[in-house]
């Protein structure tokens, strides 16, 4: 199963995401397919930036994306 997920970078204590598509099995930080944006909620307001298409033809593949990249995807405008 393909997921749409953050993989966690940045430092100790200053987390910074990118969104990437990879395969449900794989660790959170490991192996991905590709990567979609990233997401930095240190900053205020929170900053975000997703590659619209990317994201539409891996949702349109039946890729799932989880809990926290659905709330972006959905201020994004991407999903409903």
């Amino acid at each position: 199963m393909v997921k749409i997920r953050l993989r966690r970078m940045g430092q100790k204590k200053a987390p910074f995401y990118r969104i990437v598509v990879a395969d449900s099995r794989s660790p959170r930080d490991g192996r991905f397919i590709e990567e979609l944006g990233y997401y930095d909620p240190t900053q205020d307001p929170s900053v975000y930036k997703i590659d619209e298409e990317g994201a539409k033809k891996w949702l349109a593949n039946g890729a799932q994306p989880t809990a926290e990249v659905a709330k972006l995807l959905k201020i994004a405008g991407i999903t409903e």
